[in-house]
């Protein structure tokens, strides 16, 4: 068995395959004058692993290439971030299903496919092959656990992602809460834990997704005002688009947080080891 991975995911492939005590293919990634994507790869007989997110349209591309190079070996594909998988009803006519258009383009050539903290389960559907989704939300629980912080209050952003936040908290057998806005007037709105006080102690807000990070950096504005000692943001896969790290930051939030399903400076907790179990397991 081997580990190949693209680009986005070189330092969790290489993770990947110290653990599985596996060798990591060697690949070369370039373009052509005109954009197009190339790449080259060393030896793939035998089983093969493949490891990469997809973070934009062009890391697509290149998971499909990198899958394509590997028709000739028995290959898993791990999906670690898959972009357009928010993208999975139709709102309105002639509107595409994106996240099935991607599960489609990528069962092409694998056996099975193994993604982490996917947006909606039910898009694994839209595989043509078998699947199955990883949390890292315990993962997220015992890195909290490294803070040494004082009674914290896990929060989620909203009551759809309760029970993630409630996955995260058994770690510690910590309380957690989701956050609920109430509108107080025409132009006032008041964001805060549903039940469970926040004042005089710190609080984690967590999520699988942090995107923009304009819902969090507004609640921990406002848990601020409502006592927080200390406000953190984890989630597990940092997107962080249009400055949201530093949005996030210059509200005060101790420390932002993350995993290396989308490799960021802030990613502190690795998904290798989950994956790798998985993969022993199959």
């Amino acid at each position: 068995m081997k580990v190949i991975c693209t680009e986005r995911s070189q330092v969790l492939g290489a993770r990947l395959a110290q653990i599985l005590q596996i060798p990591i293919v060697d690949t070369s990634f370039s373009r052509f004058p005109d954009g197009e994507h190339y790449l080259r790869t060393g030896d793939l007989d035998g089983e093969t692993v493949v490891v990469g997110s997809v973070t934009d349209s062009d890391a697509l591309v290149q998971l499909m290439l990198l899958i394509d190079t590997c028709e000739q070996s028995h290959t898993r594909l791990v999906l670690p971030y898959m972009a357009y998988a928010r993208q999975d009803k139709q709102f309105k006519k002639g509107e595409p299903l994106s996240a099935r258009v991607v599960a489609k383009a990528l069962s092409r050539g694998v056996s099975e496919i193994i993604t982490v903290n996917v947006h909606d389960p039910d898009v694994l559907k839209n595989f043509s092959v078998p699947a199955q989704n990883l949390s890292l939300a315990s993962d997220i629980g015992s890195f909290i656990k490294t803070l040494k912080l004082r009674q914290p209050l896990i929060l989620a952003p909203d009551d759809g992602a309760l029970s993630f936040a409630g996955q995260v908290a058994s770690a510690g057998g910590w309380d957690f809460d989701h956050l609920k806005k109430t509108r107080l007037s025409g132009a006032e709105v008041r964001i805060a834990p549903k039940t469970v006080r926040a004042d005089s102690r710190p609080v984690v807000i967590v999520d699988d997704i942090i995107s923009t990070g304009g819902t969090i950096a507004t609640a921990a504005g406002m848990l601020y005002q409502q006592g927080a000692t200390d406000v953190y943001a984890a989630c597990v896969h940092g997107v962080l688009a249009n400055g949201a790290y530093g949005r996030l930051m210059a509200t005060g939030i101790r420390d932002v947080i993350c995993s290396d399903t989308i490799e960021r400076a802030c990613s502190r907790i690795s998904a290798a080891k989950r994956i790798a179990g998985a993969i022993r397991r199959c």
